[in-house]
């Protein structure tokens, strides 16, 4: 059960990168960076306006969003191409300057978010078993997150433009979709994915400034282990991996992660597409 709800964490830390690689054919180095990036936002949001971290959210996820936005069209969009070095090289330059501007301005201290009603209440299930609050929240939105972009994937005209632009971009263009802006909002609409990873973050355990390649890497094995191109393959790997966690834990508290680095190592092995991988059509 705490493997499966770890899954869910998980899968948000993978999803916002999944749409960045699906829709644009783009790795971003910078992914878990920006994710304690939104939990270093989160904390301040808390601090300087004593609201409820919940509530903060209401501010930082629309914060990342627009910062995502920006960040493509200005920054982004000119390097993407046939060549995926300068996108690789461009977000690996963001993501030591996001490292060394928190550093800077927050030092190397661990810090976290206190919300004892929220990170203490637990679910009896009886006999004994008890589920946290906060890990089925956060495991409930990971859900509602996958549920809600496949919708807007299946029934909108925005859905339609990213599958247009993800099976064949210089089509796509050609049919009047502005590439531009699309990439734009993919990004606006992953950054925001990864605020409220960011803020269930702080919620859930302490972080420091170089946390982000950490969040990168277990994003990564997600995606992989679950599949390219399916979103549910992607909660499904991270909960794979949660489980595979706890269970390294359970027995060697220094085994855990490599637990799950031995999963994933095995997939890649037995199944490279991944466990779900949604076939491309030619």
């Amino acid at each position: 059960m705490q493997g499966l709800l770890l899954g869910g964490m998980y899968a948000l830390f993978a999803i916002g990168l999944s749409l960045s690689f699906g829709i644009m054919r783009m790795v971003n180095i910078a992914h878990g960076d920006i994710i304690v990036l939104a939990a270093y936002v989160t904390l301040v949001v808390v601090e300087t306006l004593a609201v409820n971290p919940f509530v903060a959210m209401i501010v930082v996820v629309p914060s990342l969003a627009a910062f995502g936005y920006v960040l493509q069209r200005v920054l982004l969009n000119p390097v993407l191409g046939d060549d995926i070095l300068p996108p690789l090289l461009v977000t690996f330059g963001l993501s030591v300057i996001i490292q060394n501007l928190l550093l800077a301005v927050f030092s190397a201290d661990p810090m976290g978010i206190h919300a004892d009603a929220v990170q203490t209440a637990s679910i009896g299930l009886g006999g004994g078993l008890a589920v946290g609050v906060l890990p089925l929240i956060i495991f409930a939105s990971a859900v509602a997150v996958v549920a809600g972009l496949e919708l807007l994937f299946a029934f909108t005209g925005l859905g339609r433009a990213f599958r247009a632009t993800s099976d064949n971009q210089t089509v796509a263009q050609l049919m009047g979709i502005d590439n531009r802006h699309l990439y734009a909002v993919a990004t606006a609409l992953a950054l925001a994915i990864s605020a409220i990873a960011g803020s269930f973050l702080a919620l859930r355990t302490t972080f420091v400034p170089t946390l982000g390649p950490s969040k990168l890497l277990v994003a990564f094995e997600a995606i992989i282990v679950g599949g390219m191109g399916s979103l549910w393959g992607t909660l499904a790997g991270a909960m794979l991996l949660g489980v595979a966690q706890s269970i390294g834990f359970r027995y060697n508290s220094g085994s855990g992660i490599l637990a799950g680095h031995f999963v994933f190592l095995a997939i890649l092995l037995v199944r490279p597409q991944g466990l779900f991988a949604r076939a491309r059509r030619s």
